[in-house]
């Protein structure tokens, strides 16, 4: 669990990072209706989450840092209220989040436009993410607008507009040990879901059953919800690269591919494996399994610090693209097919990305126009894949396979270390877990 401090410290090294005589707003997210008059679970906003800790929708963050670079936190929240408490569930209030989350100032939701006027007039920057939330871009520009408005009043609007989001995405692209060792947990429960699911899987068993099974063991085991729509693609629905209908039987002869990760205090994993549901390989989805297995592992040579994604995929596309001229896929010279990318007809998306509180992270993939290298503390996925569609003009014993193989890794001072490793990848080990189960 990251403890309060953590919090504080990153909202004080965000405070330090802002120009003197500024002020950045980071609104919370809103619930959102499902239908009528239900909401879809409540999932609090990542960025305002990574500053705060703070789980109640509706919320406002504030960080101001005057002239001379003295700075101040201050919350806005929905007060105690014993009438929506009895129907929706208990509130912090604004007094008890000031010693709660370690907060220099704490108001009411209520008295936002009044203290937000304050607070911004006289600013010469204003850091906001425009664009995030519609409803809250109209609350600021309407707030600028006043202070534009009535100088006589003595309201001055800041002159510069910037975007706070750069600012919090750096300091969310490297994590602190409190950070990995949740996603190492969170890493470790999915793995053990996803043997879960192999265990499971049998002919006439739908996919839904599958999902089912992987969802409960996160929850049991303390991640109630999965970090995204979960993929159970048996067949050629595993071709459809976010697949997640899971409304299909199990057929004897085909391959699963899932694709699923927990959320766990926030954090996501996102492992994908692929496996047969008969419990062991044809020779032609063994043909293509080790292919994107041995893609999978010339990736794994450039997670290391210096390394970059960009190299990364460069190794999957020459090792997919030998392979496939070796099956009959492919035909032509291995440098001039790989100058064309001509794999990409069988391999659409990229190599992997950035993973934490979202699971496709923030960060940025490029510094001053060049491919970032990587650095400890990074996590990101890696993730080969072949698809051949049942309409794809390839040899007939592999139309209808799709493999796809993801695991997640933590770049580390002399290399990675894979956090996903527990589930099993080898064919050998694959059919041995199934063959057992």
């Amino acid at each position: 669990m990251i403890k309060n401090e953590e919090f504080v410290a990153r909202r004080t090294r965000l405070l330090n990072s802002l120009d003197s005589n500024a002020v950045a707003i980071i609104p919370a997210a809103a619930e959102i209706t499902r239908s009528r008059d239900t909401e879809f679970p409540f999932r609090q906003d990542s960025d305002f989450f990574y500053l705060t800790g703070f789980k109640e929708p509706d919320a406002v963050l504030v960080l101001h840092k005057d002239k001379v670079g003295n700075g101040r936190t201050i919350l806005f929240c929905r007060n105690k209220d014993k009438l929506a408490e009895i129907w929706h569930g208990r509130r912090v209030g604004f007094e008890k989040a000031k010693t709660q989350f370690d907060m220099d100032e704490t108001y009411a939701l209520t008295d936002l436009d009044d203290e937000l006027l304050a607070l911004v007039n006289g600013c010469a920057t204003l850091y906001f993410g425009q664009g995030t939330y519609p409803i809250f871009d109209d609350k600021v520009w309407s707030l600028l607008s006043t202070l534009r408005g009535a100088p006589k009043k003595g309201y001055k609007a800041p002159e510069t507009i910037k975007d706070i989001r750069p600012l919090v995405h750096e300091m969310r692209l490297f994590k602190s040990e409190s950070e990995i060792a949740v996603m190492r947990k969170a890493a470790q429960i999915s793995a053990q879901a996803h043997v879960r699911a192999m265990q499971f899987a049998k002919p006439e068993a739908t996919e839904y059953q599958l999902e089912a099974e992987i969802h409960h063991h996160y929850a049991m085991n303390g991640a109630r919800y999965p970090a995204y729509g979960t993929i159970v693609g048996s067949g050629n629905n595993a071709n459809i690269l976010h697949y997640t209908e899971n409304s299909d039987a199990l057929k004897s002869g085909d391959l699963i591919l899932i694709d699923s990760g927990c959320e766990l205090e926030g954090y996501a994993a996102d492992i994908t494996r692929t496996f047969p549901v008969s419990g062991q390989f044809s020779a032609a989805q063994t043909e293509i399994y080790n292919l994107v297995l041995k893609a999978q592992l010339a990736a794994f040579e450039e997670v290391k610090p210096g390394g970059t994604l960009v190299k990364a995929n460069k190794q999957v596309v020459r090792v997919l693209t030998e392979g496939l001229i070796e099956l009959g896929i492919l035909s032509g010279t291995v440098d001039e097919l790989v100058e064309a990318q001509a794999c990409k007809a069988f391999y659409m998306h990229g190599v992997g990305h950035w993973l934490g509180l979202d699971v496709h992270d923030v960060g940025e993939y490029k510094l001053d126009e060049a491919d970032r290298p990587f650095e400890a503390g990074m996590v990101l996925t890696i993730e080969p894949g072949l698809y051949f569609d049942e309409d794809a003009e390839v040899p007939a014993q592999y139309k209808g396979i799709g493999v796809r193989i993801e695991d997640d890794l933590l770049i580390t001072q002399n290399g990675h270390e894979n956090l996903t490793v527990d589930v099993p990848k080898s064919i050998a080990e694959i059919e041995a877990l199934m063959q057992k189960a």
